[in-house]
């Protein structure tokens, strides 16, 4: 097996797990770093949005750092979509294959659902709840937990922070109590 198959295939949790998680000593060790993404909207907004906002007025430059980081999680988004790709459809379970059927969700062909995502689903009440209201409830749920899942479940668990522990705890809850309580009523509309 070649090494560009190995890297178009999913890797194992085993294996992707822990290189996630050294992302944390290796930024700790070249300087004291934080990671997460939802502060990078903070830094970009600073430096873009010229107002007289208080949340914005800071020096964004000391942490330009994580703009690069940013820009090379789209750059290697990028580039997986157009170089590492996999054509096949997505292979999820028969179970959840026919239950998403009943919901008139059939078209497996992408990473996400067509019928859900897609510019013609989005003035459907379904599709207006799935993107707008679930992206300003992520927003607001990052802003108000201050900070992300990846932030809280990754940098701060692993720095023995108790704010991300209730934050990851809460979380899981959420997703928990959509996944299994509201999605299926959303789904059905």
């Amino acid at each position: 097996m070649s090494l560009l198959e190995i890297i178009k295939e999913p890797w194992p949790w085993y294996v992707a797990g822990p290189l996630i998680g050294l992302t944390v000593p290796i930024l700790l060790i070249i300087g004291n770093k934080s990671f997460g993404i939802s502060s990078s909207l903070r830094h970009i907004c600073a430096a873009c949005i010229p107002a007289n906002i208080s949340f914005f007025k800071y020096d964004w430059k000391k942490e330009s750092w994580n703009l690069f980081f940013v820009f090379g999680i789209f750059l290697g988004g990028v580039i997986a979509a157009y170089l590492l790709s996999n054509p096949n459809p997505v292979e999820i379970a028969p179970e959840l294959s026919d239950k998403l059927a009943t919901y008139g969700i059939t078209d497996h062909s992408g990473l996400v659902p067509v019928e859900l995502f897609s510019w013609e689903s989005l003035f459907t009440l379904r599709g207006f709840i799935m993107m707008v209201v679930g992206g300003f409830l992520v927003g607001f749920g990052t802003r108000y937990a201050g900070g992300c899942t990846s932030g809280h479940a990754i940098m701060g668990l692993s720095n023995l922070q108790w704010p991300s522990l209730v934050a990851t705890i809460c979380f899981m809850v959420g997703g928990f109590v959509m996944s299994l309580l509201i999605l299926p009523y959303i789904l059905s509309l």
